[in-house]
């Protein structure tokens, strides 16, 4: 493999987050605590919930995307393309599926580098050429690679304890009975604050995480023009699939190469950086390759 610079700002930007992430979950645990509220049964439930999502991640999105999983036979062009990408990247060849989607696209998943699934479109497969295409995989083999699964778990951790007290925050008492109706609503106040600044880090985190494969991809293959060719050609298709067909797909942004559908103004609730900026990003490496 190639030696490849590391994006000290980039690494920086994702530690500061982390960091502001571990700061908001514990001043939310002391405040729990001070509370009296019963933050053992929510940490419970919740690292179930997480558990269970965790160790079956791989089979969750699989059945909800309907990816099948193929074999050498069944594609062998797409298996020589992933075995010789992990042979760069250093990682134990994933499964391999393939969706059956007009719709431009592709994901990983698996809580780890042996438990991995690597799934493409059949619209992806037909509208990519071949460099494009390893572009992409190389992508998703980054991800796997950062381990960026277990880490978005982890983040996403206490997130999950807000949601459930804020969902659920009428079931829930206090320590002190004669405050019970004043410590219930400042653990619902906190609760909904904690859940919105942490979804935002998490989403921060995650945007984060794709500039991470992105420059992943370029390592693996030594072609940063290859991803930036693919993303502006998924871009420019997905602005032809129908709408309802685009909803449909929605809540697997967070796995795609690039969402389905935007997430929001000034894209502060979005999983992905812009395209723009993930494109301008990988211009900026390829010009710069041959210094490396």
């Amino acid at each position: 493999m190639k030696k490849w610079y590391v994006d000290r700002g980039l690494e920086a930007r994702m530690l500061f987050t982390m960091l502001l992430l571990a700061l908001v979950y514990l001043v939310f645990l002391a405040f729990l605590a001070y509370m009296g509220t019963d933050t053992i049964f929510i940490l419970v439930f919740a690292g179930g919930f997480l558990l269970i999502q965790y160790f079956y991640s791989d089979s969750l999105v699989l059945r909800s995307t309907g990816a099948k999983i193929v074999s050498e036979s069944e594609a062998p062009e797409l298996h020589e393309m992933i075995i010789r990408l992990c042979a760069l990247a250093d990682i134990p060849k994933p499964r391999v599926a393939i969706v059956r989607s007009q719709i431009p696209n592709a994901f990983a998943t698996g809580r780890n580098s042996r438990k991995a699934v690597v799934a493409v479109t059949t619209g992806i497969l037909a509208q990519l050429n071949r460099d494009e295409l390893e572009a992409v995989l190389a992508h998703e083999l980054s991800h796997i690679k950062n381990r960026d699964v277990m880490i978005m778990t982890i983040a996403s951790f206490l997130s999950t304890v807000a949601f459930f007290i804020v969902r659920n925050f009428f079931f829930f008492g206090t320590g002190n009975s004669d405050r019970k109706g004043g410590g219930l609503a400042a653990a619902f106040f906190a609760s909904v604050v904690v859940w919105i600044v942490s979804s935002l880090l998490i989403k921060a985190l995650s945007r984060y995480r794709e500039f991470s494969a992105d420059r992943g991809s370029a390592l693996i293959t030594g072609r940063p023009s290859s991803l930036a060719s693919a993303l502006m050609k998924i871009s420019g298709n997905m602005s032809r699939v129908p709408k309802e067909d685009l909803r449909k797909v929605e809540g697997m942004n967070a796995f795609f190469i690039i969402p389905a559908l935007s997430g929001s103004l000034m894209n502060l609730l979005s999983t992905h950086p812009p395209v723009e900026k993930r494109i301008a990003a990988l211009e900026k490496m390829e010009k710069g390759i041959e210094s490396f």
